[in-house]
């Protein structure tokens, strides 16, 4: 497996459209809603190609040349939070779960906010799954909120808020 950093030049919105689409339709909760369309998807990403720079880092994983998996890190620009970023869509290919691509791009966004001098990180989710993999990695439940998201099942679910103090 390859991890690298997207830039303007490297992003192929093509397979990130497949990736979040097929993200969506089993079942991650991510801020969209299963049926998704495809205009949806190319429209979310070309706001994250606009955004990559010094307030949103994007990482992928390939393996065998196709992407697997993809995570965000949002350094917060405001004086007082210069220590910390939210960690946002990290995703994995139905394909390619349960061989430790979401861990490996978790270390290396560790590692990109390590560079950046943020050492608290912050998360949510609604994933029962994502959770195990949180804890896994050192993060720590700070509570829930419930009825925070529309149910592709219909009805509403929580998100769980999750943070990790990185070593200074």
């Amino acid at each position: 497996m390859e991890i690298s950093r997207v830039t303007q030049k490297t992003f192929d919105e093509p397979a990130l459209v497949t990736l979040l689409m097929d993200a969506v339709e089993g079942g991650a909760s991510v801020g969209f809603l299963s049926p998704m369309k495809k205009e949806e998807a190319t429209a979310y990403w070309r706001g994250v190609r606009d955004e990559l720079g010094p307030s949103l880092v994007m990482l992928a994983a390939h393996e065998g040349g196709r992407l697997a998996g993809s995570v965000q890190l949002a350094p917060v620009q405001k004086r007082n939070g210069r220590h910390r970023a939210e960690v946002q869509k990290l995703l994995v290919l139905r394909a390619c779960r349960g061989r430790g691509v979401g861990e490996a791009l978790m270390h290396a966004i560790e590692q990109e906010a390590r560079k950046l001098e943020r050492w608290l990180l912050v998360l949510d989710t609604a994933t029962p799954a994502a959770e195990r993999l949180y804890r896994k990695l050192g993060y720590e439940r700070a509570g829930a909120i419930p009825e925070f998201a529309e149910s592709p099942a219909g009805g509403f679910d929580a998100t769980v808020l999750y943070y990790k103090r990185l070593a200074r």
